[in-house]
């Protein structure tokens, strides 16, 4: 993805102007009821940008809801799926021309970039929540501005250890470490057994800021203080530096270029008996017969915690966002709603083998969380998880750092030995000051 210029963030209004049009905005807070229904455009169709599918079962049942949906209001959608690095410029650039793809399903706090050019969905989204439990906290931080719902929030592709069962014990391990202490001995270990570890430090959205966050905040580091300070040039980070550079010794070589595929592909080939994904290395392993033995040799673990001591989990939430320019803004809010209804939600997650973790409280019992031992690790992963930009405010400045992949390329620089610890951080603070300070009124 190309880096985002201080002129795109202005462009799109990403400073007081955009704050102070959202603030006119007053916030709809309507009863929650089962029979809302919004009255469809004559003539309506929608297209909808998603992101490719890494679990088989997800598309299949998106499909089989959006067929629905067609069937109960005479309203087409048209659907295209890209990779998942496509998503967030592509985005940016319907967001700048005003035109494009009705919804966009995209990732973390991209919504943040542009919120003046997005449709309220606070009726929908305060509908929703109130007949399902509510959401969770992280959500409602994710996808509202200035009180005003800018997407609804679909869930998060839960992160954990993925790793071989086999090779840990071989390399004398006989449970996953719980602290970083010990996995940092795991990893050595299973480097010299000629098993080893690797996790993506290329710009993969989901697996390289993951872990890369994590560690981050395991440490004590964090972007930004709770004043929206950017803090990030500390000890803190300096430290969780050092361990990356210790960590990354052990890695498989080539992890600097991996982009979200590829720590799949060199799993399921074994070159590497451990790193951080979803739940999709697991599901092609148990779709393959001929990987038949990697899947029964597969385990999921929690993310260690660090020297804070408490859990520091990033997780890739996705939500949806609609765009103001859509001629037909009353069916693209009834096709999120109706996706987002328990017939629908509950039997998708299901059939995605739990791929994406609900976002609503009122979806914790969904069955999919006993079909399967393996997915523990991955429960409530969505109600768990911190927020990129911690501990600062979610905005145009926390989204454009994260988009521009400052976290993921200071870990990179500093653990493949390019820059020292101190550099990293230091560079780094200089990239997410230019966004920060863009953002200032």
């Amino acid at each position: 993805m190309s880096r985002i210029s201080r002129r795109d963030l202005m462009h799109l209004g990403m400073g007081a102007a955009a704050g102070a049009a959202l603030a006119a905005t007053p916030l709809r807070r309507p009863a929650a009821q089962a029979d809302l229904r919004l009255p469809l455009e004559e003539g309506a169709n929608l297209r909808l940008l998603r992101w490719e599918a890494f679990v088989e079962g997800d598309q299949q049942g998106w499909l089989a809801n959006t067929r629905q949906f067609t069937e109960a209001t005479g309203v087409n959608v048209e659907i295209e799926s890209v990779p998942w690095p496509q998503v967030s410029d592509r985005a940016l650039r319907i967001a700048a021309a005003g035109s494009g793809p009705d919804i966009v399903l995209g990732f973390f706090d991209d919504p943040h970039l542009y919120p003046d050019r997005l449709l309220d969905l606070s009726l929908v989204a305060i509908d929703l929540g109130g007949r399902y439990g509510g959401w969770y906290p992280i959500c409602e931080r994710y996808a509202t501005r200035l009180g005003r719902w800018i997407a609804l929030p679909l869930g998060s592709s839960g992160v954990a250890m993925v790793y071989r069962d086999s090779h840990m014990r071989e390399a004398g391990f006989d449970a996953f470490p719980e602290d970083t202490d010990g996995f940092l001995a795991l990893c050595r270990a299973l480097a010299d057994k000629g098993t080893p570890p690797g996790m993506a430090l290329g710009h993969a959205v989901g697996d390289a800021n993951t872990w890369t966050h994590w560690l981050l905040w395991a440490f004590g580091g964090k972007l930004a203080d709770q004043g929206g300070n950017v803090v990030i040039d500390s000890a803190q980070t300096h430290a969780a530096l050092a361990y990356a550079r210790e960590l990354y010794q052990t890695f498989v070589p080539g992890t600097t270029e991996w982009e979200d595929v590829h720590n799949n592909e060199a799993f399921l080939a074994g070159d590497i008996s451990l790193t951080n994904n979803g739940l999709s290395i697991y599901q092609s392993a148990s779709g393959d017969p001929a990987l038949a033995e990697v899947a029964a040799d597969i385990r999921h673990a929690r993310m260690p915690i660090g020297p804070v001591g408490e859990t520091t989990e990033l997780h890739l939430l996705t939500q949806a966002m609609v765009f103001a320019h859509t001629p037909y803004p009353n069916a693209a809010m009834e096709y999120l709603r109706f996706m987002w209804e328990r017939e629908r939600y509950e039997p998708w997650q299901l059939e995605a083998s739990g791929y994406v973790t609900q976002p609503l409280a009122g979806y914790e019992d969904n069955a999919v969380w006993g079909k399967d031992p393996a997915y523990e690790a991955y429960q409530g992963a969505t109600a768990r998880m911190l927020w990129n930009g911690y501990a600062g405010d979610l905005g145009p400045a926390s989204a454009a750092t994260m988009a521009d992949y400052v976290v993921v390329d200071m870990f990179a620089d500093a653990a493949s030995g390019e820059l020292t610890p101190e550099e990293a951080a230091a560079r780094a603070e200089d990239r997410a000051l230019e966004y920060y300070e863009a953002d200032r009124p």
